[in-house]
């Protein structure tokens, strides 16, 4: 079921919590030819994909539909998993901690997904290295449609050539029956917000993906460290090719959660980090900053860095590399 909403529907039919209702009609003709070149590729993304000129933030929308209150998928609640969220522009795209994602039309890839890596092997591993899976399959994706080297940092971060051209959000559903950004919290592995009697484990989880395609001026505080693909390839690149190989990627690699593949994930997030080893970072603790030099990361997907004598873990906030 493939749906496009339509531009006024989502400009006067709005639910109480300000989500997009009255989504009906078909995805634009080139994105629709690219899924379905990629079909057999696509596993669980491969039926419910919902395309939006432009909204707030696709997490937001993709929590909106797998809870039910702004519902085009033929009443379906609960369970959504596979459903897909694809916006030409963000009003308000958000990164890790509340920060800014740059999401001006027709630019990038702005793209969510909703999974539910508790129907792993090992549903605890699964949900705190979906973001590490996540990385490797769109450096893989990029690679693929462009032959551009991509690097990964820690936690979330796309980079080539030194700079950032990607970025993926995970969160969990705190609960399934509510629909609004106050629902959505940070995916933190074990910690994570469940509805699954107190395991830890979140029923399902949003995973929210930007990647700068177009080249484009970027914001003055941005534009240091930022790139897109066709900046850095010299030519264009299909948005909606790019899009399809990225689903198909990110299904892969799930389905490499699923079964327990955990090592090769890792091996291969780690052959793509050169800044996991040997460089510095700074953070703060509750006690005040801290600064050492990056070790990898553990089985689970946590940063090592050395202070001094000891081996620091880092599970989430915010890290600065120096």
């Amino acid at each position: 079921m493939l749906r496009r909403p339509s531009t006024s529907a989502l400009r006067s039919n709005r639910s109480d919590d300000g989500s997009p209702e009255g989504l009906r009609y078909e995805l634009p003709e080139p994105l629709a030819s690219a899924l379905a070149r990629s079909r057999d590729r696509l596993g669980v993304f491969a039926s419910d994909v919902l395309f939006f000129p432009t909204v707030e933030s696709t997490n937001d929308v993709a929590a909106s539909v797998a809870s039910g209150s702004a519902n085009p998928l033929g009443g379906r609640s609960g369970e959504a998993e596979g459903l897909v969220v694809i916006a030409d522009q963000q009003t308000a795209g958000r990164g890790r901690r509340g920060h800014t994602w740059f999401s001006p039309p027709g630019s990038g890839l702005y793209v969510s997904v909703v999974l539910m890596p508790a129907r792993s092997s090992d549903p605890r591993r699964a949900t705190v290295l979906l973001t590490i899976a996540a990385g490797v399959a769109l450096a893989e994706a990029i690679e693929a449609q462009t032959g551009l080297s991509v690097d990964l940092k820690w936690p979330n971060d796309l980079y080539i050539r030194n700079k950032k051209v990607g970025g993926i959000l995970a969160e969990a559903r705190a609960d399934r029956r509510r629909s609004a950004r106050g629902s959505l919290e940070p995916l933190r592995g074990a910690n994570a917000p469940s509805d699954s009697g107190g395991s830890g484990v979140p029923a399902d989880v949003i995973l929210g993906y930007g990647v700068n395609v177009r080249e484009i001026a970027y914001p003055p505080e941005i534009s240091d460290r930022s790139t897109s693909l066709e900046s850095e390839l010299g030519r264009a690149v299909d948005r909606y090719e790019l899009l399809a190989e990225t689903l198909a990627s990110l299904s892969t690699r799930f389905e490499d959660l699923l079964a327990g593949r955990f090592d090769v994930i890792l091996d291969d997030w780690r052959r793509r980090a050169p800044a996991g080893r040997g460089a510095r970072v700074a953070w703060m603790t509750a006690d005040g900053p801290q600064s050492g030099v990056t070790a990898g990361i553990d089985d689970d997907g946590a940063l090592l860095v050395h202070v001094g004598e000891r081996v620091e873990r880092i599970v989430g906030g915010e890290v600065t590399w120096l």
